[in-house]
């Protein structure tokens, strides 16, 4: 555990500093148009004592801080392994930042801690404490826990490629999994400190877990106040997730890393649409987010649909400054997970094959990219036998949604019956039933839209359960305040009394009744919330030992065997396919494959042919 809390007090220090740095940067250089900012984080000027703007959320920092080291470190891994000079060079960023905007980072620094200067003294010391509990809390649960089975497989050895050798071509050759080119690996190759020469550590999922749930725990302020929005549905569904993965974050698996950056890109959009945000700047900075989601897990990629919002704004302005600075922002957020899909497998997206323009010697033989596309379909549909990938939907979904624990089948039906409801919602709109929202159904419809095309595909509920959880969520909170609005309104204009004089206007009953919803979903998010928590301590207490409080639970390991190929040695497990870290390099079978040279770092080129 001691381990995991200086590693994380390093990744707070890095990503908020290389965060703050890069926002700086682009706050100067993008027009600001002076709107009036509500509960802002600072109230940053230029030197010339212009206002910049405003950034309304701390987490902003580390969640940009994430981004670019991310990218670094993938372009890092294009010329070497990740390891000290990495982070040297990290390090000295950082410096550099720091000292070149002293006083306006020490603002901001204060700010991290207290807020606002009239808020300290109400509110600094019960934020400190809470956040203090939260870093404990996860940092406990990051340094323990259950190892994902694919962690195993081939999450620690792609990391360990990243932390010795980067980017190798033809990697995907020696084992095709090793071409599922996460940028959450890269990530977790920056931060494990395997170059101290003790072990690789695995932080990063349960950091950016505790990121999440500061993020979700406002929803108890909002509860306070006695009003729920959108996105108070969208943090409980959060919450529910983080109690879910609570024993499972120590595994660097990208599926993590997918869910957690998705709910926090829906989330914090949602807010900024109920602050009435009016600038494009934050929604465009989500969506270069959304582009690094696509390169954590390219099934992810139809959060995409959210850039339809700024991009509007903006071609209407007629704003090609800033559209040509977002596009190249999100160009190089994409570039460097493009070119290392390349250089790992000769394909641009693996195992896509659609997409050809790359005639490399050691691109992966197109039959085994097939065979692997169709292996990752029929997974998620429950089979593991790619012959039945041609098989029609009616007859693989019964028997997928039989599969289904209790609570997973409600959370699909309840998805698919919310897909129902935004139907009438937005035919509702468009015969002006009710007020027009079309920025929150943009957000609805692209979960939405992210669910069937999960439902459709590959759906395995680890790939998706985002989608899962946040469509019903968005889709009937967004219903619930479009209603309590509606009554609102029509309450303080006078204008739904009822025609007799005798009882309640309808808009007084419409409040009521969804006064009524809004405390039935209190009790029953408390319900759920104490029964996981209440499930998760005791899982806590079943399985606590003493053994981690100072190291983190290591790798798990498997017996290996060594082989050599072309006088380089390979390991390959006894038994089963899984080999761990410490195999270094293995795979699951003995691999076709010949050496580009004379080491490993000069990659493979596949020997058999082209069969699946």
């Amino acid at each position: 555990m001691i381990s995991v809390i200086l590693i994380w007090l390093y990744m707070l220090i890095t990503t908020f500093t290389v965060g703050y740095g890069v926002l700086r940067v682009i706050t100067r250089h993008i027009p600001y148009h002076a709107h009036e900012q509500m509960n802002s984080f600072n109230n940053p000027r230029d030197k010339s004592g212009g206002n910049v703007y405003q950034i309304r959320y701390a987490d902003a920092y580390f969640m940009c801080g994430i981004v670019c080291v991310t990218v670094y470190a993938q372009f890092f891994s294009l010329f070497g392994g990740v390891g000290l000079a990495a982070n040297g060079m990290l390090c000295a960023a950082c410096v550099l930042i720091v000292w070149l905007d002293r006083a306006a980072f020490g603002n901001v620094v204060r700010g991290l801690f207290f807020g606002r200067k009239e808020e300290i003294s109400r509110h600094g010391g019960l934020r400190i404490c809470l956040l203090l509990f939260l870093f404990l809390l996860f940092s406990y649960g990051t340094s323990r826990g259950m190892i994902h089975y694919d962690t195993g497989l081939y999450h620690a050895q792609s990391i360990r490629w990243i932390e010795e050798y980067g980017v190798v071509k033809g990697l995907g050759n020696l084992h095709c999994r090793l071409a599922y080119n996460s940028s959450s690996f890269a990530l977790s190759a920056l931060y494990s400190m395997a170059f101290l020469g003790g072990r690789s550590y695995h932080c990063c999922a349960g950091f950016l877990a505790f990121l999440l749930t500061a993020v979700c725990l406002e929803v108890v302020g909002h509860l306070c106040a006695g009003k729920l929005h959108v996105s108070d549905f969208a943090r409980v569904m959060g919450l529910y997730y983080l109690v879910n993965i609570f024993d499972e974050m120590i595994s660097p698996a990208s599926d993590y890393f997918m869910v957690l950056t998705a709910f926090y890109i829906v989330i914090r959009w949602l807010d900024l649409l109920e602050l009435e945000e009016r600038e494009t700047l934050p929604y465009a900075l989500l969506c270069i987010l959304g582009v690094f989601l696509m390169t954590v897990k390219l099934s992810a990629a139809l959060i995409l649909l959210l850039t339809l919002w700024p991009a509007c704004f903006l071609l209407r302005s007629k704003k090609w400054r800033e559209i040509l600075v977002y596009l190249c922002l999100g160009l190089v957020t994409a570039l460097p997970y493009f070119i290392r899909n390349v250089v790992i497998s000769g394909w641009l997206v693996y195992p896509f094959t659609k997409i050809d323009f790359f005639p490399v010697r050691w691109k992966i033989p197109k039959g085994i990219a097939d065979y692997d596309a169709r292996e990752i379909q029929v997974w998620g549909r429950g089979y593991a036998d790619v012959a039945r990938y041609d098989i029609s939907m009616g007859e693989w979904l019964p028997d997928w949604f039989r599969s289904l624990s209790g609570s997973d089948k409600a959370f699909v039906l309840l998805a698919v019956l919310s897909v129902c409801a935004l139907l009438l919602y937005g035919m509702g709109m468009v015969f002006k039933l009710w007020r027009r929202r079309w920025d929150i159904l943009l957000v609805q419809l692209a979960v939405a839209v992210s669910f069937l095309f999960w439902l459709c595909t590959s759906p395995l509920i680890r790939y998706g359960c985002v989608y899962v959880y946040l469509t019903p969520a968005v889709v009937f909170g967004g219903i619930y305040e479009a209603v309590f609005d509606l009554g609102k309104k029509r309450e303080r204009s006078g204008q739904d009394m009822d025609q007799s004089g005798v009882g309640l206007p309808k808009s007084k009953r419409r409040i009521l009744i969804c006064l009524a919803v809004q405390r039935a979903a209190v009790v029953l998010i408390a319900l759920l919330l104490v029964y996981k928590g209440f499930a998760l301590g005791r899982e806590i207490v079943r399985s606590h030992t003493n053994d981690y409080w100072l190291v983190q639970k290591d790798y798990e390991n498997y017996e290996t065997y060594p082989y050599e190929i072309a006088g380089c040695v390979f390991y390959l497990p006894v038994e089963g396919d899984q080999t761990g870290y410490k195999s270094f390099p293995a795979a699951p079978s003995v691999p076709q494959i010949t050496l580009r040279g004379e080491g490993l770092k000069d990659g493979f080129e596949n020997t058999c042919l082209d069969i699946p």
